[in-house]
């Protein structure tokens, strides 16, 4: 294989991450659609039985999460691309974060802490699971702006879109205006 051949191979799986970050954005979107915001510990506790709902709820989680690790892979390999080594993952976010692609450390930090306190927590008490969720519901503008800003800088500074079109238009009308 040629070295072109291994850069080329490295631009397609690059752009595989950025569909893939279109279609979770698409997907987040759509189910938190589905969701009347903000929740409340008493409207859970009402509808504890509410299959559809805590379905919905854990795909919110789910596809939150998601997306945040599917970002994540996709800087790492958008780093090296750039020609930049990174020993571990803050060196790759000070990098995106100069780039303006995150807003900061710290909101990163958030995002990620938001989001594996579901991960590791069997909470009982509704009002603590509302708490998350609208804890998260208010962090996914920041992490849709993330999402927005990654596959921009990527078309512009690498000149890697994402693999196909499918999701292209839907994710531009969910992050429009978010910058």
């Amino acid at each position: 294989m040629s070295p072109r051949d291994i850069l080329d191979a490295e631009k397609r799986h690059l752009a595989q991450l950025l569909e893939a970050v279109q279609r979770c954005v698409f997907f987040l979107d759509g189910v938190a659609g589905r969701l009347d915001w903000p929740l409340s510990g008493g409207g859970l506790e009402a509808c504890k039985k509410d299959a559809a709902l805590f379905d919905a709820l854990a795909a919110f989680n789910e596809r939150f999460a998601k997306l945040q690790d599917t970002l994540a892979a996709g800087m790492r390999h958008a780093h090296l691309l750039h020609g930049e080594s990174a020993e571990n993952f803050l060196k790759v976010l000070a990098f995106f974060e100069k780039q303006g692609v995150v807003a900061s450390l710290d909101d990163w930090q958030l995002l990620r802490a938001a989001r594996n306190l579901a991960a590791h927590d069997y909470e009982t008490d509704y009002a603590a699971i509302a708490e998350h969720f609208n804890t998260l519901h208010q962090l996914l503008p920041g992490l849709l702006m993330t999402s927005a800003a990654f596959v921009r800088s990527c078309g512009q500074q690498l000149g890697v879109e994402p693999a196909s079109t499918d999701f292209s238009a839907e994710f531009l009308q969910i992050t429009a205006g978010l910058q």
